[in-house]
C-alpha cells in the first residue's frame, strides 16, 4: 500500500501564486484591500486582523486555504463564488489536514496558515506533535454567556505535551503563535483584560519554549521571535489593564529584550510604546516621556505616520503627568499632524485599535490630567461617539473618562448618566481600570447624592460586583 505520509524524500511543492485572488484585488493596494476585508468582517459579525502582509501571503500562495473566519468573510465579499473560485485549495485536499465533519467546524478557530506551510527542507511526519502545540494556543470551545466567550482562547498547555521534547519549529508553529496574539487582542477588545490575564501565561511559556527549540529556517526564527515578543506585549497589556503593574513591567521588558536580541525595530517601538503608557499609569511621568521619545527614535525609519502619532500621544501623556502644559500641547500637535497623514502600508497590525476615537480619547486623558475638565469632557464625548461598536472595552473606557470629567467639572447629572451607561457595559467588559475610574467618579459624586440621577448611579454602582 502506498503511504500518504510525506517524508523527507517527498518534499512539498513550492507555493503557487494565487492569481485568482490577485485579480479580485484589482487596482486596490494590499493595504486598501485588507481594510475592505476588515469592513466586510464587521458586516457579518466576524473579526479578522487582516493586513497587507496577510494579503501578500495569500497572493503568493503561502496560504493555500484560509481559516474558517476568513472563509466566511471572503465568501461574503464575493457572493456566489467558492473557495476554489477564489484560488484556494479545497480544505479536505490540503496535505496534513484531515477533512473535518461539519459539526467540528462550528465555533472553532485555526491558524490562518495551517495548510501546507512547512519549509521545503522539513519532513511532515509529526502531525500529533503539531496538534499538541496547536492546542496549546488555539483549542476551541463554546460559550453560553458573555464571560464564557473567553473560553475559545484555550490557553492551557495540553498535558500530553509535558515531558515531550519540542521539535524545531516551522512556519506552521509561527502561524499558530501569530494567531494566538490576534485572538488575545480580539478578546481584550470585546471583554477587557481581567478574565484573560491568568490564562494567557500558558501560550507565552509555549512561545518561548519554541524559541529555545530553534527553527528550521532563519525567516521562521525571525517570525517566532517577533511573535513571542508581541505575545509578551499582549500578556503585559492584560496585566497592565487589570492593575498588575509589576507583572506588566516584566512582560514589556521581556518583549524589549527579545526585540534587542533580534534587531527588530518594529517590536522595540511597540515595547517602548507600552512601557511609556504603563509608566504614565504607574505615576512615573518622566519615565513615560523618555520611553515615548525612545520609541519615536526607533520608529521613525519604519515609515508609519500613525505609529508616530500614537507615540507622540504617549509622550503627551507623560508631559501632562509632569504638569508641563507646553510640552503636552506640542506633543499633541505632532500627534494630530502625523495622524492627518493617513494610513500607510507600514502601519503595524497591532495598531488596528488606533483611529480617530483613540486619538480623541488619549487627548481627553491629557487634558484631564492637566485639570482642564471641560476640554477633557469634550474630547471624551467625541471618542465615545466615534468608537467602532466592536471595541466594547474602549467605549466603556471613554464613557468612564467622560463621566469622571463631567463630575469633576461640576455636571453631576450628566456624569451620573454617563456612569450608568458604563455600568450597562460591565456585563460584557471586565477591566479593573474602568472599575477604578468609576469608583473615583462615585466618590466625587457623593456630595450630590440627593439628586435623583446621581442617587440611581451610586446605588447601581454600589451593587455592581467587583472583579476578583
Amino acid at each position: 500500500m502506498t503511504s500518504s505520509m510525506v517524508t523527507s524524500s517527498q518534499p512539498p511543492n513550492p507555493p503557487q501564486p494565487n492569481l485568482a485572488f490577485r485579480r479580485l484585488r484589482g487596482q486596490r493596494s494590499p493595504a486598501e484591500f485588507a481594510a475592505a476585508v476588515r469592513r466586510a468582517a464587521r458586516e457579518i459579525g466576524e473579526r479578522v486582523s487582516c493586513d497587507a502582509r496577510y494579503v501578500g501571503r495569500v497572493e503568493a500562495g503561502e496560504i493555500r486555504c484560509p481559516n474558517y473566519a476568513y472563509e466566511r468573510v471572503f465568501l461574503h465579499m464575493f457572493p456566489g463564488r467558492t473557495l476554489t473560485d477564489l484560488g484556494f485549495a479545497p480544505r479536505a485536499s490540503v496535505r496534513g489536514r484531515r477533512a473535518r465533519p461539519a459539526s467540528e467546524t462550528e465555533g472553532t478557530y485555526e491558524p490562518y496558515d495551517t495548510q501546507d506551510t512547512q519549509d521545503p527542507d522539513e519532513t511532515y511526519d509529526n502531525y500529533e506533535e503539531s496538534d499538541v502545540l496547536r492546542r496549546a494556543f488555539m483549542t476551541g470551545g463554546g460559550a453560553t454567556v458573555a464571560a464564557a466567550s473567553l473560553g475559545p482562547l484555550g490557553l492551557a498547555v495540553d498535558a500530553t505535551a509535558a515531558g515531550r521534547p519540542v521539535r524545531r519549529a516551522g512556519t506552521g508553529e509561527a502561524g499558530i503563535l501569530e494567531e494566538a496574539v490576534r485572538r488575545i487582542r480580539l478578546l481584550d477588545d470585546r471583554h477587557g483584560a481581567d478574565g484573560l490575564y491568568r490564562r494567557a501565561a500558558a501560550p507565552l511559556r509555549a512561545a518561548y519554549a519554541l524559541l529555545d527549540a530553534g527553527a528550521t529556517r532563519q525567516t521562521t526564527a525571525d517570525r517566532l521571535h517577533s511573535g513571542a515578543g508581541e505575545l509578551a506585549i499582549s500578556v503585559g497589556w492584560l496585566a497592565h489593564d487589570s492593575g498588575r503593574f509589576d507583572d506588566a513591567r516584566s512582560h514589556y521588558a521581556e518583549a524589549l529584550a527579545t526585540a534587542r536580541v533580534t534587531g527588530d525595530d518594529a517590536l522595540e517601538a511597540h515595547a517602548f510604546c507600552n512601557t511609556a503608557f504603563l509608566a504614565r499609569d504607574a505615576g512615573r511621568p518622566r519615565e513615560a516621556v523618555r520611553a515615548a521619545q525612545a520609541a519615536q527614535r526607533v520608529a521613525r525609519p519604519l515609515g508609519s505616520p500613525r505609529l508616530m502619532s500614537l507615540l507622540a500621544l504617549r509622550e503627551a501623556g507623560g508631559w501632562a503627568g509632569l504638569a508641563d502644559r507646553t510640552g503636552c500641547e506640542q506633543a499633541l500637535a505632532r500627534a494630530q499632524a502625523f495622524f492627518e497623514r493617513g494610513l500607510s502600508d507600514a502601519d503595524p497590525e497591532w495598531m488596528s485599535f488606533y483611529g480617530e476615537a483613540e486619538l480623541e480619547g488619549l487627548e481627553a486623558q491629557c487634558w484631564s490630567t492637566l485639570g482642564d475638565w471641560c476640554r477633557a469632557a469634550r474630547h471624551a464625548r467625541r471618542a465615545a461617539d466615534l468608537q467602532d461598536p466592536h471595541f466594547t472595552r474602549n467605549i466603556a473606557l471613554y464613557t468612564a473618562e467622560l463621566a469622571d470629567d463631567l463630575a469633576r467639572g461640576g455636571h453631576p447629572d450628566e456624569s451620573a448618566a454617563a456612569g450608568l451607561r458604563v455600568l450597562e457595559l460591565l456585563g460584557e467588559v471586565q477591566s479593573s481600570r474602568i472599575q477604578t475610574m468609576l469608583a473615583g467618579t462615585a466618590r466625587v459624586l457623593l456630595p450630590h447624592r440627593r439628586a435623583a440621577g446621581v442617587s440611581a448611579f451610586l446605588e447601581r454602582h454600589a451593587s455592581t460586583p467587583r472583579t476578583a
